[in-house]
């Protein structure tokens, strides 16, 4: 069996899976220069946790002085089970970075229903199941030196949680870790971390998922206190939102409904103004990790086919972000559904997304977006692999250190 740590307390098909290989990823030469942390891989993850909160491990060769060759290891894994996604990365380190072997994303719909219900749906839990086998099988192809396999929204909100997270441990042999608000806004951020502009003060960094969203206040004046300065974690999501708003036949009436809810929930944050001033007197930049701006990014591009390589690390200006949100708004259903870097899985939540960003945009309006496909499962490899003494040249400034917890929602 598969394990973790204790934990610290949509109406589609469910698409289709994505397998794949990456290459290494090198950090920003200025950023590395910063000691920032080990820059990231594509694809998707798969996880056992342990001790740390950073995932139990298994696996000789660790500590043994046993010496890995290029290509065997040591391998890495880390599963993030969101409310609409279910992905999984194993990788091995590559010097200051790390090696995608393996990957996998399967979109599960979770969290389809429980804003509403308080519950998991049966239908949405075999789909999960059903991608968490596919998960097991690819992690027990390697010995794993290191796991860590999360849960997020999805699990934290519905009250039969726990009988899903059983039925997980019991039908795959992995254990879930049902992380909280502020876990998911540091792992979001010490796996974007890479992208940030070495000539910026700070960014707006924020995760749209599918239940909730992330704001990360980055402010690099305070390298020495810890960058992550403030966040908040939003009950708003692409799921949540095309559940309450509809997802398909979306107007401009329905769309600035959605941005002034989003909006409504912003007084949760309590470094709300003190962003806005600190964004209005000094450089920063928007860092967004999710498949929002992944999607902006694909469309602005006209791409056939969605390119990770060429996404991550994009950026857009705000002339750019301003054409491709007007773009995708004014697509209808179909239109969405035809587009290669939408799809038919994707139609029905993508102006939530739109929406969510676009509250983001009127608050703390930033001239450029830097685009992260990356996220979660990076920042748990990074912390894994560091904790094994691996990613070279990554001590002064690393994630731990960089990312030291604010105060909850600041």
């Amino acid at each position: 069996m598969v394990k973790g740590p204790d934990s610290a307390q949509p109406t589609s098909k469910p698409g289709s899976a994505t397998d794949e290989a990456a290459q290494p990823m090198r950090p920003d030469p200025a950023m590395a220069a910063a000691g920032a942390p080990a820059s990231l891989p594509s694809a998707h993850p798969a996880g056992q946790a342990g001790a740390d909160g950073d995932g139990a491990r298994r696996g000789a060769g660790r500590r043994s002085g046993r010496r890995w060759r290029r290509g065997r290891g040591p391998f890495y894994a880390a599963l993030d089970l969101g409310t609409n996604n279910c992905r999984l990365l194993i990788a091995e380190p590559a010097g200051d970075t790390f090696r995608v072997v393996d990957s996998f994303s399967r979109i599960v719909r979770l969290g389809e229903g429980v804003s509403q219900s308080g519950l998991l749906r049966d239908e949405a839990m075999e789909r999960a199941i059903g991608a968490l086998r596919i998960c097991s099988r690819k992690m027990e192809n390697r010995t794993i030196a290191g796991a860590r396999l999360i849960a997020t929204q999805a699990c934290r909100a519905a009250d039969n949680g726990d009988h899903f997270l059983t039925r997980v441990r019991e039908e795959t042999g992995l254990e879930l870790e049902v992380v909280d608000q502020r876990t998911e806004a540091q792992l979001a951020a010490e796996g974007c971390f890479s992208l940030l502009d070495p000539q910026a003060d700070g960014a707006v960094l924020f995760d749209i998922g599918g239940g909730s969203s992330e704001i990360v206040w980055i402010d690099k004046r305070r390298r020495r206190r810890g960058l992550m300065r403030a966040w908040v974690s939003l009950p708003v999501g692409v799921v949540t939102l095309a559940e309450r708003f509809g997802g398909t036949d979306v107007g401009e009436a329905d769309f600035e409904a959605m941005v002034e809810h989003v909006r409504g929930e912003f007084h949760r944050f309590r470094a709300r103004d003190g962003l806005k001033q600190a964004v209005a007197d000094r450089p920063f930049h928007f860092l967004g990790t999710s498949g929002t701006v992944t999607t902006l990014a694909g469309v602005h591009l006209d791409l056939p086919r969605y390119d990770r390589r060429r996404v991550d690390g994009l950026w857009m200006e705000e002339s750019d972000i301003e054409r491709m949100m007007q773009k995708i708004r004014n697509m209808d259903f179909a239109a969405r559904s035809r587009n290669p870097c939408i799809g038919h899985e994707r139609a029905d939540l993508v102006l939530g997304g739109c929406a969510v960003f676009e509250a983001i945009r009127r608050e703390w309006p930033c001239r450029r977006l830097r685009v992260a496909d990356r996220g979660l499962r990076e920042g748990m490899l990074v912390r894994l692999m560091r904790a094994d003494g691996h990613l070279r040249g990554r001590r002064k400034f690393g994630p731990h250190a960089a990312m030291r917890p604010a105060s909850p929602q600041q």
